[in-house]
C-alpha cells in the first residue's frame, strides 16, 4: 500500500467521478491520501471532501493566493479547524513562486513566515511549494526553521541534485516526487533522487495536475502515484516494493498517519 501525500481531490475536476476515482486509488493501492488546500476557501473544501471519505487534508495558503491572505492566518486556520471533523496533518501548502508572481514577493514572505509560525506553534509538519524562488527560499528558511523540532516537505521537488542535498542534509526535509520525475526533459530530477536516496523521499501526483508518462496530458489521479514510484525504482535500481515500503514508512512518520 502506498501514500499519495499530496493531491487536489477535493477540485472542482474531480466532482463527477470523485467517489469512482477514489475507488480505483485504492484497488491501484493507494490506501491513504493528503488533500491540500491552497486557501482559505479551498482549504474548507479540503477538510470536508476528507471528512466525507476518510481521507487527510491540510491547511495552507498557496503562495499564489498570499496577496489575499488575511492578516491573522493562524486564527483563520484556527476556525476551519474547529468547524470540521477532518483529520488534518499538516500546513500548506505554503512557500514562494517567483515564476508566476501571481501575488507580491513581500506578501509571499509573510505569508510563508505566518503558516511557519502556526506550524510551529500547532506542531504540525510543513508542505511547502517553491518555485524559482530557491535563494529567497533557503533564507526564510534559515531564519526560523528548527530541524529538531519541525519536518518539511518540498512538495513536486524539480530541482537539481545540490538543491536536494541542501533541503535534505541542511534543513532535514523530504522530497515529494511525483509525475515529473517520469519526464524526459527531468534528467537532473532523476540525478537528485539518486543523490539523496529513498530515505528522504515521499511519493505524491500533485493531481490533477501533471499526470506521469505514460498518462501524460491526461487528468492526473492518485492511482497514477504507482507509476512514478515504479521510475523511482528504476532510477535506484530497487525493487518496485522496497519504493512503496520506504516512501509510505517516510510519509507515515511525516504525517503521524
Amino acid at each position: 500500500m502506498i501514500v499519495d501525500t499530496h493531491a487536489h481531490v477535493h477540485g472542482e475536476q474531480f466532482d463527477d467521478d470523485r467517489a469512482a476515482m477514489l475507488a480505483r486509488a485504492r484497488a491501484a493501492g493507494v490506501d491513504r491520501i493528503v488533500t491540500v488546500g491552497c486557501d482559505l476557501a479551498d482549504t474548507r473544501r479540503a477538510l470536508d471532501v476528507a471528512a466525507a471519505y476518510e481521507l487527510y487534508a491540510t491547511v495552507g495558503i498557496h503562495p499564489h493566493e498570499a496577496k489575499d491572505a488575511p492578516a491573522d492566518i493562524g486564527a483563520a486556520f484556527d476556525a476551519l479547524r474547529a468547524a470540521s471533523t477532518a483529520r488534518v496533518v499538516a500546513v500548506g501548502e505554503t512557500g514562494l513562486d517567483y515564476y508566476y508572481n501571481h501575488s507580491p514577493a513581500d506578501e509571499q514572505r509573510r505569508v510563508l513566515r505566518a503558516q511557519l509560525d502556526y506550524a510551529r506553534t500547532n506542531g504540525l509538519p510543513v508542505v511547502f511549494h517553491q518555485r524559482d524562488a530557491y535563494d529567497d527560499f533557503v533564507a526564510v528558511m534559515r531564519e526560523g526553521w528548527d530541524r529538531a523540532t519541525m519536518r518539511g516537505v518540498i512538495h513536486c521537488f524539480t530541482g537539481d541534485a545540490a538543491q536536494a542535498e541542501t533541503f535534505v542534509a541542511e534543513f532535514g526535509m523530504l522530497l515529494g516526487i511525483g509525475g515529473v520525475v517520469t519526464f524526459k526533459t527531468a534528467q537532473p530530477l532523476r540525478d537528485a533522487v539518486r543523490a539523496v536516496g529513498l530515505g528522504a523521499l515521499v511519493m505524491e501526483t500533485d493531481c490533477p495536475y501533471l499526470a506521469p508518462v505514460p498518462h501524460r496530458g491526461k487528468r492526473n489521479e492518485p492511482a497514477f502515484v504507482v507509476e512514478s514510484a515504479r521510475k523511482v525504482a528504476e532510477i535506484l535500481a530497487v525493487e518496485l516494493e522496497d519504493v512503496i515500503d520506504v516512501t509510505t514508512a517516510n510519509a507515515e512518520r511525516f504525517f503521524g498517519l
